[in-house]
């Protein structure tokens, strides 16, 4: 039980960063190119409470990963409200406006990153931030390649919904009710670690190759 208090203690802080952060890249997007609903609904926000969802951020992460001792782990935020009929350019802008969100965890991710080797520079030897750094890099890495999942109603559904021609575009669109379920399964079958773990290790190595510079100045 110390472990799991300590484990929710170090990825607390992370996840909250990765979440507010997710839902108001869309937001500040979906206003950038002209859909001002979620600005008007005060999501356009970087107040963590506009985007908890009190069941799906705490209650089932936290009982998961109890019941399942960290082997299972699955949470969501509230989602933005997003017209995409009100974007200047619905069906291009759309990709852009699903992109915000897992981009801004690949900054968040470099940021943690970046704490990381400043702890080391600073020969910072406490474990607990250790651990949230690299928490921190971990956490916004599996919101980065989950969230990009081509299957609607995740990021990387709206983008291909944006990328494939009308008629293939409308008929994907029509999975998005059932998304959910097919996801789930994906998870519960284990078949989603085929895209997370070599999307993981593509932007990890991106982040690598971003931060060497700074490591090889400071070596």
């Amino acid at each position: 039980m110390n472990d799991i208090i300590q484990t929710i203690a170090v990825y607390a802080l992370p996840v909250l960063f990765a979440i507010t952060l997710h839902e108001a890249a869309h937001a500040y997007a979906a206003k950038y190119f002209g859909d001002n609903t979620a600005y008007a609904q005060g999501r356009m926000s970087l107040n963590p409470l506009k985007h908890i969802d009190p069941l799906g951020t705490i209650v089932i992460p936290v009982v998961l990963y109890i019941a399942t001792g960290g082997a299972f782990l699955f949470g969501y935020a509230k989602p933005v409200p997003i017209n995409f009929g009100a974007l200047r350019n619905p069906k291009k802008q759309m990709a852009w406006v699903a992109l915000a969100g897992p981009m801004a965890n690949f900054v968040m991710a470099f940021l943690w990153l970046l704490a990381s080797v400043a702890l080391t520079v600073a020969q910072v030897h406490e474990e607990f931030f250790i651990a949230m750094a690299r928490g921190g890099v971990l956490t916004n890495l599996v919101m980065f390649a989950f969230n990009l999942f081509p299957i609607p109603p995740l990021d990387g559904g709206r983008i291909m919904t944006s990328i494939l021609p009308n008629r293939l575009a409308y008929r994907f669109a029509q999975i998005e009710p059932y998304g959910f379920f097919i996801v789930m399964f994906l998870v519960v079958m284990k078949v989603l670690y085929f895209w997370m773990t070599p999307v993981m290790m593509l932007a990890s190595t991106a982040l690598q190759l971003l931060v060497s510079p700074l490591t090889l100045f400071l070596n």
